[in-house]
């Protein structure tokens, strides 16, 4: 599939907005779902569930957060403008 001057218009355009996003909010925590597919378990073992941290503590809950360096969100951001700048100098289809 062959990429237009939509196309790239409006992929600019969702870039510039994710970098704003990125901009604006300083940490993100992650769902337990998620947390649980980038945190690696431990094994399992006999010594390892008869621990007393293990049997004190509640370790299910355990969420990621995440704090992207500030440099990110004007990569993204400048992405985003060139995309858009790109789409406003091609000539338009047809």
């Amino acid at each position: 599939m062959e990429l237009n001057r939509n196309h790239y218009f409006v992929i600019g355009v969702v870039l510039i907005l994710i970098g704003i996003q990125v901009r604006m909010v300083d940490t993100y925590v992650l769902n337990q779902a998620a947390s649980e597919r980038l945190i690696p378990k431990p094994e399992r073992t006999l010594a390892n569930d008869l621990s007393f941290t293990n049997l004190v503590s509640n370790t299910t809950d355990v969420r990621k957060t995440i704090t992207p360096a500030p440099w990110i969100g004007w990569l993204v951001i400048s992405v985003g403008a060139v995309l858009t700048l790109h789409a406003l100098a091609m000539p338009k289809a047809g």
